[in-house]
């Protein structure tokens, strides 16, 4: 997915020849303190943001050279829901659906909203819905075009816990039906709940890797520990 990756800001270098593979059919999480360069790493693959030097193949897509491709192929969250504030949540669905060109629209708004709990609230504006209200409509967002590579970045920031049990089941589902899941948390225990990969950025490089069926909570605090600090 990413190949020698090196992202700077200014002096600072966040990525340093990061090289990053993740498969279809799995939830692969990267675990990292704040200013660990998560987000930046996210964004890159998401074509938000372009890397300094290294390649970056989405589904088989350049990101350089075909990047319309990378963003049919990819649903992403980042921190910022990336909705449009003065529209209802419906208005703000059906405009992505047009960028995506969907001839379903209707159908696959339904069936996602209906997905996510947030039918009821479709009709009001995204500026009074609650964080957590907008991180749902902001996953419904991503996932309309049904895409295989879903990118989410620390998901759990706002959701309560119905939401949480809820984005876990739907975790589940996407990884059964093939698609590769990409997340970045601080949180050890809630993204070992739901991972089938993990790895541990430090120091601009993914210094730890391990599927899931390897090690124990307590093995990756320690290896956190050792690599990023204390761990939450």
């Amino acid at each position: 997915m990413a190949v020698d990756l090196v992202k700077n800001f200014g002096p600072i270098s966040v990525l340093r020849r990061l090289t990053l593979v993740a498969k279809p059919g799995e939830v692969s999480v990267i675990f990292g303190p704040n200013g660990a360069g998560k987000s930046a790493l996210l964004r890159i693959i998401a074509t938000l943001s372009r890397a300094d030097d290294g390649k970056v193949n989405v589904n088989g897509f350049d990101s350089l050279r075909q990047g319309e491709r990378v963003r049919q192929s990819t649903g992403v969250v980042l921190h910022s829901p990336m909705l449009y504030g003065d529209l209802t949540g419906l208005e703000n669905l059906r405009f992505f659906a047009r960028m995506f060109r969907l001839d379903n629209a209707d159908q696959q708004i339904s069936k996602i909203s209906d997905q996510l709990r947030v039918t009821d609230i479709l009709d009001q504006r995204i500026a009074t819905l609650s964080h957590g209200m907008q991180k749902r409509i902001a996953i419904a967002r991503a996932l309309l075009h049904e895409p295989q590579v879903l990118l989410f970045d620390e998901p759990e920031t706002g959701l309560d816990q119905q939401a949480l049990h809820l984005f876990q089941n739907l975790l589940m589902e996407w990884r059964d039906e093939g698609r590769c899941v990409l997340m970045t948390t601080h949180n050890i225990e809630r993204g070992l709940a739901v991972c089938d990969r993990v790895a541990i950025l430090a120091g601009g490089r993914l210094e730890f890797e391990r599927p899931r069926t390897e090690l124990t909570e307590s093995q990756l605090r320690q290896s956190y520990s050792e690599l990023a600090g204390p761990s939450q």
